[in-house]
């Protein structure tokens, strides 16, 4: 196998919007494509698209190997996180939806899947991460933990989110950055570090921003602490 998302799904992940390098979403997408064949991958911060096609890739891979249908849920509201509202860095004035004034990327996101011919395998959650968590029951084989990157919105995600992955499954997180100098600390502060302490979770790969960790001790459904 490949350790790139093929050729014709990586011109998709280029012309969608978002944050995601390629070196990273090559990560992302051999790791999914490593665990899918466990169970579900489940995304936390959707976007526009670009890591549900990475995600989507590995998942299709995996249902053409298998035969059995592979898929990644993505949960966001889509109502775009602090750092994408109007007066911030990464704000993007064309999702912001001119009835309501306010941030829809939902609709980008099914034309991005779409384009990709990834609707079978990538699977809009729309809602905010701490109500989906609260109802969620599913072991996942993947988690990947890309949502708001203010200190408390990553601490939700951790706390919702870490303790549905499977033994064995992989808990990715996004923007990682060590050094202050590099990058906002939240990710780092309230997920990554976390799950090492916790003890539950081992550290497997890196590149870039993007850490892998595995889950060496505890089961689905055990808290993470």
């Amino acid at each position: 196998m490949n350790d790139a998302i093929p050729a014709d799904l990586l011109m998709h992940a280029r012309s969608a919007k978002g944050f995601m390098p390629e070196d990273e979403g090559d990560l992302l997408y051999r790791v999914a494509r490593d665990r899918l064949r466990f169970g579900p991958a489940l995304e936390v911060g959707t976007y526009c698209g670009r890591s549900g096609i990475y995600l989507g890739a590995a998942a299709r891979e995996v249902s053409e190997a298998s035969g059995d249908l592979a898929v990644a849920f993505t949960v966001d509201h889509h109502r775009g996180s602090e750092e994408n509202q109007s007066g911030w860095e990464h704000h993007d004035a064309s999702l912001v939806d001119d009835e309501f004034g306010r941030m829809d990327t939902l609709p980008v996101f099914r034309r991005t899947i779409a384009r990709a011919g990834l609707e079978d395998h990538v699977i809009a959650v729309v809602g905010r991460s701490t109500t989906v968590a609260a109802h969620w029951r599913t072991p996942l084989s993947l988690l990947f933990i890309d949502g708001g990157h203010g200190e408390q919105p990553a601490r939700d995600d951790f706390l919702g989110w870490s303790r549905w992955v499977a033994a064995g499954g992989y808990l990715a997180i996004h923007d990682v950055f060590p050094d202050p100098a590099d990058g906002g600390r939240p990710p780092y502060e309230q997920i990554y570090l976390p799950a090492l302490a916790s003890g539950q979770f081992t550290e497997v790969d890196a590149v870039g921003s993007m850490r892998v960790l595995a889950r060496t001790s505890g089961s689905a459904g055990d808290p993470v602490a």
